[in-house]
């Protein structure tokens, strides 16, 4: 069985992009590490196509290439948090209706392949320096859940459960910066992202 894990920098973690099998440092190294020794007779593949500062528009550019192209039986995607980012960080402005159908056109595509999806939401924890971000990036989350929920096989919400563990412990505990997962913050998403596919496995 083939996965391929499809978003942005905290997919990609470093990965070495000269090498398929390469999984970087984060979530998804944690979980093949996790997921792997459970089911030795399935003949799991996992692929890392994350890229660092993608958002909605840029997966649904190379969905084609980096996903469908490659046969997989699911694709766990994880995008979202550099629409928002990108505006404050680079002035990119964020048109909340193309984002819409971008985001639905990247999930349908995904489904008319006939991929199993596993969507897992993107999050924003209470950094005080992205305070500014939460009012739109709320915005795009109502769009995400919205579509994901009508679409995805499995969602995933994290941002809900980041910010209620944030309430009695420090945010920097699972990122440095409120958008970046430590070895802690990357262990969640892989624990409970593999409830997930374990839903799935062939």
């Amino acid at each position: 069985m083939k996965i391929i894990f499809f978003g942005d920098s905290i997919t990609d973690c470093g990965r070495d992009r000269q090498d398929e099998k390469s999984l970087g440092d984060g979530y998804v190294k944690i979980l093949s590490d996790k997921l792997l020794p459970l089911y030795p007779d399935k003949g799991i593949q996992l692929v890392n196509k994350g890229i660092s500062g993608n958002r909605v528009s840029d997966l649904l550019a190379r969905a084609d290439a980096d996903v469908i192209a490659h046969k997989p039986d699911a694709v766990v995607i994880m995008i979202g948090i550099n629409d928002t980012w990108h505006k404050f960080k680079h002035g990119t402005e964020l048109d909340l209706v193309k984002f819409e159908a971008d985001f639905k056109a990247l999930l349908t595509r995904m489904k008319e392949a006939g991929i199993v999806l596993i969507f897992l939401e993107p999050f924003l924890l209470p950094a005080p320096d992205k305070f500014r971000l939460r009012p739109l990036f709320d915005k795009e989350l109502a769009i995400i859940n919205k579509i994901g929920l009508q679409i995805a096989d499995e969602f995933v919400a994290y941002d809900e459960m980041f910010n209620g563990l944030c309430q009695t412990v420090s945010y920097k505990e699972y990122s440095p910066d409120g958008v970046h997962p430590t070895h802690r913050g990357s262990r969640l998403i892989a624990d409970t992202a593999i409830k997930a596919i374990r839903k799935h496995l062939l």
